[in-house]
């Protein structure tokens, strides 16, 4: 009995072992999301144009429409890390996780398209 205790180093391992890599893209991606708030909000509450043509002008700079950008990425992986997790946790039924996992994946893929439309629109 003593040889199926499932414990140290022969034990059974199983699952698909995205913890220490999920658990280290979400912290990384709620940072940049977390400077960029940061530094959009030091950038518009420094200017002194609060009107549309000011905030129009605000994201005239390249720099930061390639860093909203860049934010709204890491936002869809945060996302996708997380509804992953869930799908996987708690949709038992092999054939719907995957669909949930694959529209998940293509709703993402449709936002970052949309995103970078609204973004770079003349």
């Amino acid at each position: 009995m003593a040889d199926n205790n499932n414990i140290g180093p022969k034990r059974l391992v199983v699952g698909a072992h995205y913890g220490l890599k999920d658990w280290l893209a979400q912290r990384l991606t709620a940072c940049v999301m977390a400077a960029y708030t940061i530094i959009l909000l030091v950038t518009f509450l420094t200017g002194s144009d609060f009107s549309y043509d000011g905030w129009a002008g605000l994201f005239s700079h390249q720099w930061l429409k390639v860093a909203t950008f860049t934010t709204f990425l890491c936002l869809f992986y945060h996302a996708w890390v997380g509804m992953r997790d869930i799908w996987m946790d708690y949709v038992k039924p092999v054939g719907i996780r995957l669909t949930l996992q694959a529209a998940t994946i293509l709703w993402l893929i449709a936002c970052a398209g949309w995103a970078a439309q609204i973004i770079w629109r003349a």
